[in-house]
């Protein structure tokens, strides 16, 4: 057959066609992700974030006129605009923090593009040099490097950050986990954006928390920068920035989930509830309080509110003349660390139903709830026969009283919450009683403390700790060396 040039064309034009499709790379699946586009590296050097100042007396311009001299970026930040409105130089740009709904959520990365930022505090002077100092000073290893602010070296302390127990501990041991002193702190813009709290005030404080639970290692060079005059001139404004630096760090304390601050010098701060303020944590359910499913203990205010309760109710049955002795998780506690359990949320007394008549407390409790001299709260339970003790008519911390009689040699009583450990016992374990060191001070219990609680816990229940309802929670294998 004689092909004709038309012929000829459409044979040249399918080979083409299967040249191409064989050459082609097959088409994408519905399971293969799209090529990965990587974002160009910021440009070198910083950026300057101006936030720590009072919005009533402040050095504001003479602060981003000195940064800006070096020509680099200056943001003034604050939770909401200027007022009244501040004069700032050319180039100065303000950045509003708190969320607006006329507005797209704020994201640090827009506004922020250099390699690193600073965060200098109010009335700070630039001084040639210092910031290429603080950025050479940051190695791989290093996540924050520090200087200081005015004529005063810092001073470095050790922090820890237990989110478990609540606390933060400041001193010597944890190494350069924070600093003393007015101080410009400078890390990379990537660190920085994926700190949870970024802007929080104070933004020493703030930053520090979060680097220590982070295992960020902290630089502190010599070599500072100078400082102005504090525009904080009159008493009233000095009192004024105080109460606003205490109400800011209480704040930060309470949205970091901490109730404790223990300082250099073994003071206590503290964040959580007490007689005035209802207590941390709301109703139980399955024996299993929230802050266990959080991963989290009993906070350190309730376990202060609980031995306070505990102490004052002994006292209270001692001097009656009431017979009572430790049960069930309390006296584990003692037996164990002669403390409250870290993550019990009440205490539990037993006492001999026939004593309760010769307690006025207890007398009036069953008529309604009293409040003793000392604030205390009795009452009797409505959930049975048992009287609870609580800390104050708002915190509803408490001490459960459980009543038992003898029958037969065996103590008995009438109200049963269906909690495993919730039996009968010879009454031999109370023949005598004996002392016993708990939550910082001395309690009466059952004379043979490990028989007991192997008859109300099961073998080794001393030894292997549990949550209250193992079907709820388990304790993990190495939990409690964490």
């Amino acid at each position: 057959m004689r092909l004709t040039p038309f012929h000829s064309f459409l044979l040249a034009a399918i080979t083409l066609n299967l040249l191409f499709l064989l050459l082609s790379p097959p088409p994408p699946t519905s399971g293969t992700p799209p090529p990965l586009t990587t974002s160009p590296p910021p440009p070198p050097g910083v950026s300057i974030l101006i936030l720590d100042f009072e919005s009533f007396s402040h050095d504001l311009v003479g602060t981003s006129r000195s940064f800006s001299s070096l020509n680099v970026p200056v943001i003034v930040a604050a939770d909401l605009p200027l007022y009244p409105p501040v004069p700032l130089p050319n180039g100065v740009r303000t950045l509003t923090l708190l969320p607006s709904p006329h507005l797209p959520p704020l994201k640090l990365n827009r506004h922020i593009h250099t390699q690193h930022v600073a965060l200098i505090p109010d009335g700070t002077r630039a001084h040639p040099g210092i910031l290429e100092s603080m950025m050479a000073a940051m190695d791989p290893d290093v996540h924050l490097v520090l200087a200081p602010v005015g004529p005063t070296p810092l001073r470095c302390v050790g922090l820890s950050v237990d989110l478990r127990r609540w606390t933060l501990r400041y001193g010597a041991e944890g190494g350069c986990g924070a600093v003393r002193g007015p101080a410009a702190i400078l890390m990379r813009s990537e660190d920085f954006f994926n700190l949870s709290f970024p802007t929080r005030r104070p933004s020493d404080a703030a930053i520090f928390v979060q680097a220590a639970l982070r295992g960020w290692r902290l630089r502190v060079l010599q070599d500072g920068f100078p400082s102005a005059p504090s525009p904080l001139t009159s008493p009233h404004e000095l009192w004024k920035a105080r109460n606003l630096q205490e109400n800011r760090h209480k704040k930060l304390m309470e949205d970091f989930g901490i109730k404790m601050e223990v300082m250099e010098d073994g003071k206590r701060r503290w964040y959580g509830c007490n007689k005035e303020t209802p207590r941390c944590f709301g109703t139980i359910l399955s024996r299993t309080p929230q802050y266990l499913i959080e991963g989290r203990w009993t906070p350190p205010c309730c376990l202060k509110a609980l031995r306070e309760t505990a102490k004052h109710v002994v006292g209270v049955l001692e001097g009656s003349g009431v017979r009572y002795w430790l049960e069930g998780g309390s006296l584990l506690g003692a037996v164990r660390m002669e403390d409250i359990i870290p993550w019990d949320y009440d205490v539990d007394l037993g006492i001999y139903r026939a004593d309760v008549g010769k307690c006025r407390w207890l007398r009036a409790a069953q008529d309604g709830p009293v409040e003793d001299d000392e604030g205390f709260v009795w009452e009797k339970a409505n959930e049975g026969d048992f009287f609870r003790v609580h800390y104050s008519r708002i915190n509803r911390l408490h001490v459960d009283l459980w009543p038992f009689y003898p029958k037969n040699g065996v103590m008995t009583k009438e109200t049963w919450l269906g909690h495993p450990q919730d039996v009968e016992f010879p009454e031999h374990f109370l023949l005598p009683t004996v002392p016993l060191a708990f939550a910082g001070f001395t309690a009466m219990g059952p004379n043979d403390p490990r028989g007991f609680l192997e008859l109300k816990f099961g073998a080794g229940a001393i030894e292997e700790p549990q949550y209250p309802n193992p079907a709820v929670l388990r304790i993990r294998r190495g939990e409690l060396s964490q």
